[in-house]
């Protein structure tokens, strides 16, 4: 897998003020490249994932909903009750339409929470920078199994992984030479093998504010 640009992970992730502008940059990026394969099966299986491409899409939703939700809500030990799915009856592009309204419903949450509120998440109570970066996260890796399946192949630009890297995955090792960020995301999150990193069976981010 190649990617746009290659740059290393910074040592210290964007500052708060930042996430709002990557994550819609990560949602107009992902959301062009998803509607280039409107007219594909979606029922095939997304990438190496068990749920099809259709059902990676309400993910997607449920997800970024479902951050906002926590943000807004801050509950210390759960999830928050509401969740959100797309019409199952849709075409593709309105379903897109449906993405772009719950990242921006969490973009804009993201912008009104204060820099101290913190809220629950099983990987690392976070704060809004964090659940920003959880939603790059999803958008970008999401898109990129659905890709794998529908084409054409699609990698996001290098910045938009080396910031989630920094807030989420601090302990990532450097990328091995001749691969980006991307590709070493793609490792922190099972999805590839690397020169002396073989495949990981199981991970985690880590949301925790440092």
């Amino acid at each position: 897998m190649t990617t746009t640009t290659h740059a290393a992970p910074p040592a210290t992730a964007p500052p708060a003020t930042a996430w709002p502008g990557l994550l819609a940059a990560a949602t107009d990026a992902c959301l062009d490249a998803l509607l280039e394969g409107a007219g594909q099966d979606w029922s095939r299986p997304a990438g190496g994932l068990e749920w099809a491409c259709r059902e990676t899409l309400d993910h997607l939703a449920l997800g970024l909903t479902g951050y906002a939700g926590l943000l807004i809500a801050r509950p210390t030990d759960r999830y928050i009750t509401l969740f959100a799915s797309l019409d199952p009856q849709a075409p593709v592009p309105a379903c897109l339409e449906g993405l772009r309204i719950a990242s921006s419903l969490l973009g804009s949450t993201v912008r009104d929470t204060p820099a101290g509120v913190r809220a629950w998440h099983p990987w690392g109570h976070a704060d809004a920078a964090g659940f920003a970066a959880m939603g790059v996260t999803e958008l970008v890796l999401h898109t990129y199994d659905i890709t794998r399946t529908l084409g054409p192949a699609w990698a996001p630009d290098d910045a938009l992984a080396a910031a989630v890297l920094a807030r989420l995955f601090p302990d990532a090792p450097p990328a091995p030479a001749g691969f980006g960020p991307f590709d070493l995301l793609l490792w922190c999150t099972g999805r590839a093998a690397l020169p002396g990193l073989p495949r990981r069976t199981e991970w985690q981010w880590d949301g925790t504010v440092r």
